[in-house]
């Protein structure tokens, strides 16, 4: 076993820690959890830190074990948030579980043959049984109030402005997890639980409950919340999260995101996000330093990332877009991309529609450029534009006798239009 507290605390991933946890991690092998919660079919960047966690946990000679929160998903955690959200149904919880039980899949090894296999569990399997009566006499009674009111997540809501208070629902939510942590103790031997350093309160809840209920010894462990240097929340852009599932979150949109960092936050991404070791990571901090217009460490960050993500060939798909918006690339690559992708490179892009026929049918340049769609504002000018060279279809340039066909569309549906460098137009064959 190597040492799973020093790898993260060079890292950057250390915030609390329970006494004696690490003596423990260093002489057993140990089972230990962390929590997801499936308020979607999928997770998003923010909780790539809990996996990557996991998956350092299962390098240094653990079990890892993902908890997903069918049952607590019906409740509402507190922690963190400033008014109570709106809960789930059986039917959409279920939908998303699967989806999060999918995406662990690419990062933890499940397989039973290893020493030491990730487990995944729902705690809606053992907490769907237990009456309210069973719950409130056989955990609830080992807990007191003045113990639950004493946490920061209840505290920060019960001063806050908001006029709505801490409902009762959302009061006991750390004694369902901390129930979740005596049940994996007594059942699957689990002697840690880990989260984010807002959930430190819950997670103490639970081995306090294991040391009364159990006469048992638990372990904590919390990692920071990853911030940015300017401010703005971690895992958003202006379109909303940036989320792990290539549906809803492109692998080329997915890569720009970690390009686009500062070189302030690469430095601390290039630590949390990839298993780069130790040496590694500060001769690529050092080399970036010398050169910090090459971006050594955003590209880095983003292959190492989008490749665990994604795989290879996402990757690579992901390159050739980013090549195709900002340097050479041909009327091939241009069809190579799938429409998600192609309409993420364009976003933004003007558009006008035109019927299959016409394209069916051979369109002239004219028709493509000014009379059918506007993209120039007058037959003239775009005969000027054909004859000075300037106008290109599919990243090509092509004179005025081209006839655009179907042969030229781009994931079935497209043709991207070009003046200049930097002037695009879409044309969308409906």
């Amino acid at each position: 076993m190597t040492n799973f507290v020093e790898e993260l605390r060079w890292r950057g991933l250390l915030h609390d820690i329970m006494p004696e946890t690490e003596a423990h991690l260093l002489e057993h092998a140990t089972a230990g959890y962390i929590g997801f919660d499936p308020t979607a079919d999928s997770l998003h960047i923010g909780s790539l830190v809990q996996i990557l966690i996991l998956k350092h946990f299962q390098n240094a000679g653990h079990k890892p074990i993902a908890l997903v929160g069918g049952a607590t998903g019906m409740v509402g955690d507190p922690s963190g948030k400033s008014a109570e959200r709106n809960l789930l149904d059986e039917a959409s919880l279920l939908k998303n579980i699967e989806g999060v039980k999918s995406q662990l899949s690419r990062f933890l090894d499940f397989d039973t043959t290893a020493d030491n296999p990730a487990e995944l569990v729902n705690n809606f399997d053992w907490m769907k049984d237990i009456s309210l009566i069973d719950f409130v006499r056989d955990t609830g009674k080992h807990i007191t109030v003045n113990y639950m009111m004493a946490k920061d997540s209840v505290k920060k809501r019960l001063s806050s402005e908001s006029k709505e208070g801490m409902s009762f629902t959302e009061f006991t939510y750390q004694l369902f997890q901390g129930y979740d942590f005596y049940h994996l103790y007594k059942e699957k031997d689990c002697k840690l639980q880990m989260g984010g350093s807002d959930q430190w309160g819950n997670i103490t809840t639970g081995t306090e409950l294991i040391r009364r209920k159990a006469q048992g010894k638990a372990y904590a462990i919390t990692v920071p919340l990853v911030t940015k240097a300017d401010g703005t929340k971690f895992g958003k852009t202006e379109g909303g999260n940036v989320w792990l599932d290539a549906k809803r979150t492109s692998p080329y949109k997915f890569y720009q995101y970690w390009l686009n960092s500062s070189d302030e936050d690469a430095e601390k991404y290039i630590k949390i996000f990839t298993f780069l070791d130790k040496d590694a990571v500060e001769a690529l901090v050092a080399e970036h330093r010398e050169a910090p217009h090459l971006r050594l460490l955003q590209k880095k960050i983003g292959e190492e990332v989008t490749v665990m993500t994604h795989g290879q060939e996402a990757f690579d798909n992901a390159i050739k877009a980013s090549q195709i918006l900002f340097g050479k690339s041909t009327s091939e690559d241009l069809k190579s991309l799938d429409e998600q992708t192609f309409l993420d490179i364009f976003e933004g892009v003007p558009q006008a529609t035109i019927s299959k026929e016409d394209i069916d049918n051979g369109l002239d340049m004219i028709g493509a450029l000014a009379a059918k769609t506007g993209f120039l504002n007058s037959n003239g000018e775009a005969r000027r534009a054909l004859n000075e060279n300037a106008i290109s279809v599919n990243k090509e340039k092509v004179t005025d006798s081209f006839m655009i066909s179907s042969s030229d569309l781009i994931a079935d549906s497209y043709v991207l239009l070009q003046r200049g460098k930097k002037n695009y137009f879409l044309l969308k064959i409906a």
